[in-house]
């Protein structure tokens, strides 16, 4: 009982003491409890006014919270004396909690850090090795735990303070400070009871989750990089819900700071262990280590973690990753509809366009979705893809514009652009020439009706009614339509290019379209040139140049050869794009194979198609190709066999479905009937063909059985479509 009544006392006499030290300190040594002096005004008071400044308009209150005066009171049951800087701290910590920022930072800045920083490496090092050790025969910190708390405090309240007032530079640097002398004394980072006894802890995990932000406001976006990533690869004791905020914060900086990253340099890592080498890699790692921990039940769900994600794989091509994480989603955790409609762009974004309907046909049928209008438009689309679909797509557009009633224009515009590219497709499908004028004509109205229901004109719609136009040979309003196409686009559409010169070709105008293209291909990027650079080797076949086509289908292949290697190593490709580009390789062969076969250069064209069957040795182009090389060496028992094949492969090949009608009909002993059905067959696939059409008034001609009239009616169609035929299909 004595013992408690002497302790008791002690702690009453500190606190008077503590009162008293809290008015008197004047000077910058260390004061011992015993030799306080008085003093009538504080040292925030007495400092600042000296400066010229006032914290408050009347006198500053000199009350001092009891959280000051327990943390006084433990420095000096440990250490027997309060030293100017924890008094400096102390009192700057009351006035930046009064809300008197600018006077808090004026105390705050008396306390002289470089001095002190080396004595707290010390004391921090030290405890972590007692605690390591255990042993009580250690010498004794520099500095007590307590000390060092509170005078990261007042580093982390300078940085607040400076931040308040806009001069977040040098806030980030005042937090810098507490990062730095923590990870200089702890290399190998904190022990899980490091901070166990004192609020040092909470004052790094603050610290640890503000400098990225000072450093984005100071706009420094790389040393806000270095920030986070010091966040999340030193061992700071950070709890789990701090580390996932400062992960999804990261996330999302890397993903639209607009700032590249350089890959982290990680000092130690294990044999093998995955290295993000960019933004997007590093951003998609975070997001993947968010979803893990919520499976793991060890952070709430964020609905935002998904979305970002989404973003980031969406942008890097990883289309079938996402797909794969929201599939292994719990049940509950993403809307139903939401998870259909990013599972079907997905699988449509990779090209697999019939799961990505069957997804959209399983939704749809649940009568139970409402407002399913972009379901609805998304499967329009994947049915205009597909010419077996095109029944289906007319109805999914109907039931979209049934609930479009009243509703945005633009949405409607849309509907009906879908809807006219969807008729146009049936009348390409249509057998009677009725049915198909018809749906030709419902397909014109629906794009004008497009057209004219859209607030701004939207290139897409102009391109489908400049294209159908062009297929019904309408072509001088087809020219018109590619005009305008042209100004919407600025000229940064290769598509609007190709379709403008395809017109020009169709119109006997190569000279014009040949302009035209060199026009788009000094305004295009040489990557994006391939098909500007086929378009115009086609022209100047039409014109008979034929030397200098064989140029250019060469600088095309060295475009494509260079843009393999420059991007193939390192970076990974858009699937499509990859696609795309060796299909556009193996038929520049084929043109090209076509081209040495016309001049009778019959090595040169075997090279050629030998090119191509190493990208692709299953290519009905390649075999049709391979056929009129044999024919026209007058092997056509050989050349038979390539069309045969080229057949197998691909039945509803235009080319070798003509071609193998003339050769059986030049060869002889088939009947007639079999002759015909290989013309008809190609007729009803492309209607618009001159040779198919020439072909049949040949066979019709050589037919004893049909009138001359027919064959002369063959022959017309085949006249007029030649006339307007354009270098390549329009489509």
């Amino acid at each position: 009982m004595r013992l408690k009544n002497w302790v008791n006392k002690g702690v009453i006499i500190i606190q008077g003491r503590l009162q008293k030290m809290m008015k008197c300190i004047c000077s910058g040594e260390q004061l011992k409890v015993d030799e306080m002096v008085h003093s009538s005004e504080s040292l925030a008071t007495r400092d600042y006014s000296a400066s010229g400044y006032s914290s408050r308009a009347g006198e500053m209150e000199t009350k001092v919270d009891n959280s000051n005066i327990e943390e006084a009171e433990c420095s000096l049951r440990e250490s027997g004396y309060l030293n100017y800087e924890e008094a400096r701290a102390l009192l700057g910590r009351l006035e930046y909690q009064k809300g008197n920022i600018e006077a808090a930072l004026h105390v705050f800045e008396g306390i002289d850090i470089a001095a002190v920083t080396p004595k707290m490496k010390v004391s921090i090092s030290r405890r972590c090795e007692y605690n390591r050790r255990h042993s009580q025969s250690d010498a004794a910190p520099l500095m007590s735990m307590h000390a060092v708390s509170l005078l990261f405090e007042a580093i982390f309240l300078k940085a607040k303070s400076c931040q308040g007032l806009g001069r977040f530079g040098e806030a980030a640097q005042s937090c810098k400070v507490i990062l730095d002398t923590v990870e200089s004394a702890l290399p190998e980072g904190l022990t899980e009871n490091f901070a166990s006894d004192c609020k040092l802890q909470e004052t790094l995990n603050r610290a640890v989750e503000l400098l990225p932000e000072l450093w984005k406001l100071a706009g420094s976006p790389q040393e806000a990089i270095l920030s986070y990533r010091r966040a999340l690869l030193y061992h700071w004791n950070l709890d789990t819900e701090t580390t996932a905020k400062i992960e999804k914060e990261f996330a999302i900086f890397l993903l639209y700071s607009g700032c590249d990253a350089n890959p982290p340099n990680l000092r130690s890592q294990m044999g093998g262990s995955f290295v993000p080498r960019n933004n997007l890699e590093e951003a998609v790692l975070l997001l993947l280590i968010l979803l893990r921990k919520f499976v793991l039940k060890r952070i709430v769900w964020d609905p935002s973690i998904i979305d970002h994600l989404s973003f980031a794989l969406s942008v890097s091509g990883e289309l079938r990753a996402l797909a794969h994480q929201v599939e292994e989603l719990l049940p509950g955790i993403m809307d139903r509809k939401e998870r259909y409609s990013t599972l079907a762009l997905c699988y449509y974004g990779e090209g697999e366009n019939m799961i990505a309907l069957n997804l959209l046909r399983n939704f749809l049928h649940d009568r139970e979705n409402h407002d399913c209008i972009p379901e609805l438009l998304l499967a329009s689309k994947i049915c205009g893809e597909n010419l077996v679909c095109i029944e289906e797509g007319i109805n999914y557009t109907h039931k979209a514009l049934s609930g479009l009633q009243g509703k945005c224009s633009q949405v409607v515009s849309v509907a009906n652009c879908l809807l006219g590219v969807l008729l146009s497709g049936k009348s390409r499908l249509v057998a009677s020439d009725s049915e198909r004028i018809l749906k030709q004509s419902e397909a014109i109205e629906a794009l004008g009706t497009a057209e004219r229901t859209m607030r701004e004109r939207d290139p897409s719609i102009v391109f489908h009614l400049c294209l159908e136009h062009a297929e019904q040979r309408k072509l001088d309003v087809a020219l018109y339509y590619a005009k305008q196409l042209l100004k919407l686009e600025a000229g940064s559409s290769v598509k609007g290019y190709i379709l403008s010169a395809r017109i020009l070709s169709a119109q006997k105008r190569f000279s014009d379209a040949e302009t035209l293209i060199n026009a788009a291909l000094d305004q295009t990027g040489k990557w994006d040139q391939g098909e500007l650079l086929r378009t115009k080797a086609k022209l100047q076949i039409a014109q008979g140049q034929l030397k200098n086509a064989i140029e250019t289908y060469t600088h095309l292949l060295a475009v494509l050869q260079v843009r393999t290697k420059s991007l193939g190593v390192g970076k990974k490709l858009l699937k499509n794009r990859r696609n795309h580009d060796r299909s556009l390789e193996m038929e520049t062969w084929h043109d090209l194979a076509d081209v040495y076969t016309s001049l009778s250069q019959w090595r040169d064209a075997e090279v050629c198609l030998s090119k191509s069957q190493a990208i692709n040795p299953y290519s009905a182009s390649r075999w049709h190709s391979t056929g009129l090389l044999y024919k026209a060496k007058g092997l056509h028992q050989e050349a038979l066999k390539s069309f045969r094949k080229a057949l197998d492969v691909e039945p509803n090949h235009v080319p070798s479905l003509i071609s193998t009608a003339c050769i059986l009909r030049e060869l002889g002993g088939q009947s007639l009937a079999v002759v015909r059905s290989f013309l008809t067959d190609a007729l009803r696939l492309d209607r618009t063909n001159p040779s198919a059409w020439y072909n049949l008034g040949l066979l019709y001609k050589a037919d004893i059985g049909t009138t001359q009239l027919e064959a002369a009616e063959c022959f017309e169609a085949a006249a007029l479509l030649e006339e307007s035929a354009p270098v390549e299909s329009f489509r």
